[in-house]
């Protein structure tokens, strides 16, 4: 009798000890599970127009030397610098940096004490990306022989078609009131009506159609998946571009859609926006979960557009159609990081 209930106990201890090797398993796994990813949560771009225009100088007149600079490298380490505050940017420091890297010096060198150089590199690199690189453009003489120029610089363009007048200013972060109390998060150019949208970079036609908020809009998803360009506020009754569709690949430089002023309605194609303008927008995404959430990462674009302006889109209208459609000469080679 006292061996069966000592068989039964020891039955028993197995059992329990069994059952908590699981369970502790089990919460091993959960937790191993709900591990974090390791991806950039917040990026605050506060880098100034006049510190984005004297980088992609310094970069683009470095090309024919034998030591190139970047002007991601040299933003990112003035960013670590400035501990993100370019309030304090003094031109003498990017070109001090540039110096350096002009002589030999190699940035891992110049950036090994600085504790959040990488992070900054890759912020930056998110939303600059793609922007400077190698291009061919066209071009035709009088007896019609058309030749190419492989060349390097700016590669995106202006949102606004070029000779088409609009205004602007910073109002990144301003009160907004339609549905809920909130921060707006794009940057609005103002623009008459029909006014061409132009393709900043090249990229996939990821959403079009109806929101109340932005009323006829369209995203497009740069081609290393990091930037969503919103275009929002679009024109009534023939908000896109004739041939635009989701899932199209568009070039930077075409015409994808036209200004308006819808938006601000549940019901579809209602013009309820005061003031006709185009809301554009940029979306940095390290990781997918980040397209649609509560802590989605929108930038100041503001110093980006004015960089912008120095180069647009030439576009020529057909009249049978009344659409307008690009007749920029230059074709890109290959996206510089």
């Amino acid at each position: 009798m006292h061996i069966v209930i000592k068989v039964m106990n020891l039955k028993r201890v197995i059992s329990l000890f069994l059952m908590a090797f699981v369970a502790t398993s089990i919460i091993m796994l959960c937790m191993t599970g709900a591990k974090e990813k390791d991806f950039i949560r917040y990026v605050e771009f506060n880098v100034t127009y006049p510190a984005l225009e004297t980088a992609m100088k310094l970069d683009i007149d470095s090309q024919d030397d034998e030591i190139k600079l970047n002007w991601i490298d040299m933003l990112a380490y003035l960013g670590a610098k400035y501990s993100g505050d370019f309030s304090s940017y003094k031109e003498s420091d990017l070109k001090f940096i540039a110096e350096k890297l002009s002589s030999g010096e190699k940035i891992s060198d110049l950036t090994k004490e600085m504790k959040y150089y990488s992070y900054y590199r890759e912020a930056y690199g998110a939303v600059l990306n793609g922007f400077l690189g190698e291009y061919t453009e066209k071009s035709t003489d009088e007896n019609g022989k058309t030749t190419e120029t492989k060349k390097y610089g700016l590669k995106v363009y202006s949102p606004i078609a070029k000779t088409f007048p609009y205004s602007h200013y910073d109002d990144f972060g301003a009160s907004r009131t339609y549905g809920y109390k909130r921060q707006h998060l794009g940057h609005d150019m103002m623009a008459a009506v029909g006014t061409p949208i132009i393709a900043v970079e090249s990229g996939t036609v990821e959403i079009m159609g109806w929101n109340q908020y932005g009323g006829w809009r369209i995203g497009i998803r740069s081609a290393d998946k990091k930037r969503y360009y919103y275009y929002a506020h679009l024109r009534q009754n023939r908000p896109y571009q004739c041939d635009m569709a989701e899932g199209k690949t568009v070039n930077a430089g075409d015409v994808i859609g036209y200004v308006g002023r819808t938006g601000y309605s549940t019901k579809e194609n209602t013009n309820n926006i005061d003031t006709s303008h185009l809301h554009f927008g940029l979306q940095l995404i390290f990781d997918e979960s980040q397209k649609e959430c509560d802590n989605e990462i929108w930038i100041n674009l503001y110093p980006i557009t004015l960089l912008l302006e120095k180069n647009k889109s030439e576009v020529c209208r057909i009249s049978e159609t009344k659409e307008f459609y690009s007749i920029s000469s230059m074709q890109e080679i290959a996206e510089k990081n």
